[in-house]
């Protein structure tokens, strides 16, 4: 898990700094500034959860369900949060109707926060 995690951090980081200058670069002429601020909000969001996994891959030991659970939700909450609005971002421009993945952001959103909240936890119950 450990080593999974590392790399979803990994490539978390590498997928926002790739999506971000393409949205910079090319998605400046194609989608609204609207639509453009919040698909760099997901960019945003997935970087925050790169350094996240990182951080928590080389502190936690994954010994414990917990502990492991604090990565799976970030990872399932990120791609969840991030892809979606990726998605509805690019709906426009796609000409597609991709309202049905509004409910999705929220959902990710959630699962990242709960993954915060268990590190919390187990920062305050760890004696370092």
């Amino acid at each position: 898990m450990k080593n999974l995690t590392l790399i979803f951090g990994a490539v978390y980081g590498l997928i926002s700094v790739v999506l971000g200058a393409f949205g910079a670069h090319a998605l400046k002429k194609i989608i609204s500034v609207e639509k453009l601020q919040s698909f760099e909000t997901g960019v945003r969001y997935q970087m925050y959860a790169a350094l996240f996994l990182l951080m928590v891959g080389y502190i936690l030991k994954f010994e414990t369900s917990s502990e492991k659970w604090i990565a799976i939700l970030m990872i399932a909450g990120t791609f969840l949060f991030s892809v979606s609005i990726y998605f509805l971002s690019m709906s426009e421009a796609w000409n597609m109707n991709l309202k049905f993945l509004g409910p999705i952001t929220p959902i990710g959103g959630l699962l990242m926060i709960i993954s915060w909240g268990m590190l919390i936890f187990y920062f305050a119950k760890t004696k370092f």
